[in-house]
């Protein structure tokens, strides 16, 4: 039996575009590779129900209303050794929760970047990015963030500053990290800031990002 992966899409405020296209790709990809089986949903409630997935993938964005039992559900969920994936807007989620903001590993900051960039893959050993060059170019919206730190992620990608307005980031040490991930409890995260752009969903390289971060979650 395949194992089942949530999608989970509640927004409130900005509603972005790519949520259709995202959950039509990550479904197909898990159709094509026979690995996992997606199951979408706007409603939060369903993170009652965890008990029959394996990883769980916020599209979510704003001050979704997650009460206390859907809160620790996720959190628990993730410690005795469940998967989570956040994409994009997902660090723009609960971001004056805690437990979540612990759970991800950093907070949206803003994007003061919209516009092709080059970015530098760290790690070339991991499941999500050992199909990438050692530098590539991207067109993305790319975010910054607060309460992150290398001392509590593994880096996987990250923005080269020499192709972007230094004078607009945000961040007094000019460390922007673009994709990273860690254990938690027994469980593992994984964070991709791409994903802003529909359009990005549908080149090769972002799919099988994907498809090695959740290959790496549900191991």
């Amino acid at each position: 039996m395949k194992p089942a992966v949530l999608i989970l899409t509640t927004t409130v405020g900005y509603r972005h575009s790519y949520i259709p296209t995202a959950v039509e790709v990550l479904t197909k990809i898990g159709e094509r590779t026979g690995r996992f089986e997606v199951f979408a949903s706007e409603e939060i409630e369903e993170l009652r129900n965890l008990d029959r997935y394996r990883c769980v993938i916020f599209l979510t964005c704003g001050d979704i209303e997650m009460g206390k039992e859907e809160l620790s559900n996720l959190i628990s969920f993730v410690r005795k050794g469940g998967g989570f994936l956040g994409v994009h807007n997902a660090t723009d989620t609960l971001k004056s929760v805690k437990e979540y903001t612990d759970l991800i590993g950093g907070v949206f900051n803003g994007h003061p970047w919209r516009q092709k960039v080059t970015v530098i893959v760290e790690d070339r050993e991991h499941p999500s990015t050992r199909h990438l060059p050692a530098r590539f170019r991207v067109e993305e919206e790319v975010y910054t963030f607060d309460k992150w730190s290398r001392d509590r992620t593994h880096v996987l990608i990250s923005l080269d500053v020499r192709s972007v307005d230094l004078s607009k980031g945000n961040r007094k040490d000019n460390d922007y990290a673009l994709s990273w991930c860690h254990k938690f409890g027994e469980g593992k995260v994984l964070y991709t800031a791409f994903g802003h752009f529909p359009r990005l969903w549908r080149e090769e390289w972002f799919q099988r990002h994907l498809f090695g971060a959740l290959e790496w979650l549900l191991q």
